[in-house]
């Protein structure tokens, strides 16, 4: 039996059967691309093709291309990995987290959300490769594998190996956990197909035949998945963090840095989920399935991380004056009235006053504001990682070193090129795969005699 609040809203609104959701949902997998799904990819895959130059000319030339110099060693390119492994935060934060609170709301969106994440980690990865120089002769160095030139072993102390450990984990159990729970939804489209078809998507279902074996053995793995994926959600971001905080850089070396991250990157993913799933939602005439309270829902992570980012700077700041060390103290003045100025208050704009908008319910349940307040969070975060990594370089203890860096078309062409592969790779996805959970969706769904009481 099934109790229904009289005062929450439904999870799934206008009254939807089983046949509704199958049909609503696989009708965009089953239908031929549309013209603006075309021009939405051939824009996507011209940005990527256009980044590809930079891309190869990164590896040809060297990152002697982009605007690093002695002083400023890591700029746009550690910015850019960074934000984007943020950004992969939230799908397991949705499916895996959420899970295992028992939120019925995250059904609707945690297929698109653990898709970004691994999106967004490919497009993330491709950073510490190409900062190599010449990753066909170093790139197998970051594994710790026995090699020919002697008992020579990666450094179990850096943590920049304990990102590749990290991130390698978090990308291999979103990837098990994303495919596990496509399978009961590529055999219903399996079912509803003809043709090559219906032999591509059985493969891809591994002969699912929806037998009551077959979903308790699924959602045993998908709670096992679960608690491996939870950790995953405090480490990734937090060993991330260690890049930084392990090192003796004014600015840098803070012991809040690992539970500040960690709010930042769930700050930033579920705002890069509802931008995302604000035009899903329009686009393919979801919004019965991703309804105004999930929408509100996801505002309330948003405020609530958002508050925990600004006090984090808040306490930077404190504690940087309470240490009496003077360099850093310059460090956080700097940032604030140095030649840097304008990226820390673009900083502290995007990501501690407007998310304070959505304290009121008209903004909080608008979707013209939450779509442009989602972008402006994640412009924020952006400019969060290049304030703490450049202005805490490119002034040390040498006034003589001191420098400033200007980013090259190189910079910025392979920054663009992540976001062509991101959108192309979405877009993709959501044309050939369900773009929401079907199987979970359909177990949220009022019973029938409540439909046939009202």
């Amino acid at each position: 039996m099934q109790v229904t609040s009289s005062v929450r809203e439904p999870l799934v609104t206008g009254g939807k059967t089983y046949h509704d959701v199958t049909h609503d949902v696989s009708r965009h997998v089953e239908a031929k691309p549309n013209i603006r799904w075309f021009l939405a990819f051939l824009t996507s895959a011209g940005v990527l093709a256009l980044g590809s130059i930079a891309v190869i000319a990164t590896v040809w030339e060297g990152i002697g291309m982009w605007g690093l110099n002695k002083t400023v060693g890591w700029a746009w390119d550690i910015t850019n990995f960074v934000w984007w492994v943020g950004i992969g935060h939230a799908g397991t934060l949705i499916s895996a987290v959420l899970l295992l609170f028992r939120q019925k709301w995250r059904t609707s969106i945690n297929r698109a959300a653990e898709a970004m994440t691994i999106f967004a980690v490919i497009c993330a990865a491709m950073f510490p490769v190409l900062h190599m120089g010449r990753p066909w002769l170093g790139a197998y160095w970051a594994l710790p594998l026995p090699n020919v030139f002697g008992s020579l072993w990666v450094n179990f102390n850096s943590p920049l190996l304990w990102d590749v450990f990290a991130i390698s984990t978090y990308f291999s159990v979103s990837l098990v956990f994303w495919y596990i729970g496509l399978i009961p939804d590529f055999a219903t489209i399996r079912d509803r197909a003809t043709g090559l078809r219906k032999i591509i998507y059985g493969a891809l279902s591994f002969g699912w035949d929806g037998a009551a074996k077959s979903w308790s053995r699924y959602e045993s793995v998908s709670l096992i998945l679960a608690g491996l994926a939870t950790p995953l959600v405090l480490s990734v971001h937090t060993i991330v963090s260690f890049d930084f905080a392990t090192s003796v850089i004014p600015g840098w070396h803070t012991t809040i840095f690992p539970p500040y991250f960690v709010a930042g990157a769930i700050f930033s993913g579920f705002a890069m989920v509802l931008t995302l799933m604000i035009v899903t939602r329009k686009v393919y005439k979801l919004e019965d399935y991703i309804t105004m309270g999930h929408i509100e829902l996801m505002n309330i992570v948003i405020i609530i991380t958002g508050s925990i980012v600004g006090i984090a700077y808040i306490t930077e700041f404190f504690i940087a004056w309470y240490s009496g060390v003077e360099a850093e103290q310059y460090a956080f003045i700097n940032r604030a009235t140095g030649p840097y100025w304008w990226a820390y208050w673009s900083m502290m704009t995007c990501n501690v006053i407007s998310p304070q908008l959505f304290w009121f319910k008209k903004i909080r349940t608008s979707i013209v504001a939450t779509f442009a307040l989602s972008i402006v969070v994640n412009i924020g975060m952006w400019f969060e990682r290049f304030v703490i990594i450049v202005t805490s370089l490119h002034r040390d203890y040498l006034p003589s070193s001191w420098a400033m860096f200007y980013p090259t078309w190189a910079d910025v062409g392979v920054y663009l090129f992540t976001f062509g592969l991101f959108f192309t790779l979405f877009f993709l996805f959501a044309k050939f795969f369900p773009v929401i959970n079907m199987a979970e969706v359909k177990s949220v769904l009022k019973s029938s005699s409540d439909k046939v009481h009202k």
